[in-house]
């Protein structure tokens, strides 16, 4: 057999963080959930058992958490800037699906949540 896709999830992570249109969202802050899946290629990892054959999911968060603390009005923003630092920190990345939820959103109504849910390919990959 042979692998044709692979990913690495990060999945329900939960960070409080300072985004919003709204000067009140920007001070006081809100719950965010995050859910990320990234392409990338297995194959050798899944041979070798050694780390740096994979995307490390401990660096993927470190980019997420990092980004996350840079505040922004919009979640489509906050989206494409974390898509951006892993494709550059991940060259071989081949997709992502992120999808960003603002629990609890300040609009009046009963829900669990809005997002923002992006899905980009790495043309630079072939795949």
């Amino acid at each position: 057999m042979r692998a044709e896709s692979g990913y690495i999830r990060l999945e329900g992570l939960r960070i409080h963080a300072f985004h919003g249109v709204l000067p009140q969202e920007r001070q006081v802050g809100a719950d965010f959930r995050i859910d990320l899946r990234v392409g990338y290629p297995l194959t050798e990892a899944m041979q070798s058992d050694d780390v740096r054959d994979t995307l490390n999911y401990a660096e993927l968060y470190e980019i997420v958490r990092g980004e996350m603390a840079v505040p922004s009005q919009l979640l489509e923003h906050v989206a494409g800037r974390i898509a951006k630092a892993v494709g550059a920190a991940f060259p071989l990345v081949t997709s992502i699906d992120l999808v960003l939820t603002k629990q609890n959103p300040p609009m009046g109504a009963d829900c669990d949540g809005a997002s923002v849910e992006i899905h980009l390919i790495n043309d630079k990959t072939g795949c």
